[in-house]
């Protein structure tokens, strides 16, 4: 799988995503890198991303927009003012594929032109009927996650299996090609507690879906519920979860705490790889 020039080898060794959020409200990290018209917000954004790219980050996702439970929607104006500048000043200063992490097509456009290499879209490409497209005519990957505006399941995996699939026909009749595209069970997205463990439990299932799997756990309620911590605290929780989602056949992983993440990964992979 190719995602701007960087060659991934999936199946081979596990990738980390590091989240960068330049919102003010994200559950974990809101306001911590970028305000709105402060520049030496920015420079902290970039000084963040330079400080992941070391620690073994090999994607950033930048994110816009909380989509925490209960955020408030912004417009695609604002989205647009909070993810082109920073997208531009990374492709600027480093040589990393940058993911955009938005569900709208006018957002993701913008982005694209900006310098994006993937859009990482939390509704499968269902919010927006011109998604696909604008993908797919700019020939940049894409992450495609589960997610629904209710917890109602009459098979929670074969429905989630099948929710993606849907997703990746839309992809795929909308032209992006096959090796373009990536999976999110939605860990945290439509889905009870009980639901995002019994998830976890079971995602080597996804490996039948025969695509790249990412995970994204990192600092997440189902964590603070299982280990009873608050959020700052999570970071070994989302390790464990990472560790067990590379055992279960997850390539990806989309977390804020790089340099942890990296550490365990690699020593679970240098096991496995002997």
């Amino acid at each position: 799988m190719i995602i701007g020039k960087k060659e991934f080898h999936v199946g081979k060794r596990p990738y980390i995503m590091g989240i960068l959020n330049v919102t003010p409200d994200s559950f974990s990290d809101g306001g911590q890198f970028y305000r709105e018209g402060d520049i030496s917000d920015v420079d902290k954004a970039l000084r963040h991303v330079r400080d992941m790219v070391n620690d073994g980050a090999d994607i950033i996702d930048v994110g816009g927009e909380s989509t925490r439970p209960g955020h408030t929607q912004i417009s695609v104006a604002e989205e647009i003012e909070r993810t082109c500048f920073i997208i531009e000043a990374i492709k600027e200063h480093f040589n990393v594929p940058v993911s955009l992490d938005t569900y709208k097509a006018k957002v993701a456009q913008a982005g694209i032109l900006a310098g994006a290499d993937m859009i990482n879209d939390i509704w499968g490409l269902k919010y927006d009927e011109d998604m696909a497209a604008v993908i797919a005519k700019s020939g940049v990957a894409c992450c495609l996650m589960h997610n629904k505006d209710n917890t109602n399941y009459y098979d929670l995996m074969d429905d989630i299996k099948d929710d993606l699939n849907e997703s990746v026909r839309i992809a795929l009749a909308a032209g992006i090609p096959r090796d373009k595209i990536m999976l999110d069970p939605g860990i945290g997205f439509g889905k009870t507690y009980e639901q995002n463990v019994k998830v976890m439990k079971h995602l080597s299932e996804l490996k039948a879906l025969d695509y790249p799997i990412l995970l994204g756990t990192s600092r997440k309620s189902m964590i603070g519920n299982l280990l009873d911590l608050p959020v700052e605290e999570r970071d070994e929780g989302t390790m464990a979860t990472s560790v067990y989602g590379y055992m279960q056949g997850c390539t990806f992983f989309r977390v804020h705490n790089v340099k942890a993440n990296y550490r365990a990964l690699k020593t679970v992979y240098g096991i496995m790889k002997e």
